[in-house]
């Protein structure tokens, strides 16, 4: 009796951990709460935390080139305002090369970094890019 209870229970915990998983889907993961309030705080500190993702985002934060940011500025994104600060920049490949140059558009949520978007030709239009010398000189 004992072993078939238990081998219910393994046939049963993944239907049950993958409802779980299932329960947020479409929604994007984000590392705030979003408040949804749409008067947000300017990102005081995003130069600092954009480089501190980046070294975790990139598979080699060391040898970017034509590294470039633009200033926060806010944005509409999603139906709600947000503070937008664009990075581009050429990192190292694994075989050592490079590839041209990508745009991607962070997103602030209360001054605090939220999130990266990788597809940002619509939340860059029109920014105004200045060299970024800090992410061209990161380490690991």
């Amino acid at each position: 009796m004992a072993r078939s209870v238990k081998i219910a229970a393994m046939m049963l915990l993944p239907i049950a951990l993958s409802a779980c998983a299932a329960s947020d889907e479409g929604k994007p993961i984000t590392f705030t709460e979003d408040r949804g309030i749409s008067n947000q705080p300017f990102p005081r500190n995003y130069r600092a935390e954009v480089l501190a993702f980046l070294k975790t985002y990139l598979n080699n934060p060391v040898g970017v080139r034509d590294a470039a940011m633009a200033d926060p500025v806010e944005r509409v994104i999603g139906g709600r305002q947000r503070y937008v600060a664009c990075v581009r920049f050429s990192a190292r490949e694994t075989e050592g090369g490079y590839r041209e140059p990508r745009e991607r558009a962070i997103l602030f949520v209360d001054g605090r970094l939220d999130r990266i978007i990788e597809n940002a030709a619509e939340p860059c239009a029109g920014a105004a890019y200045a060299p970024f010398a800090e992410l061209e000189k990161m380490t690991r």
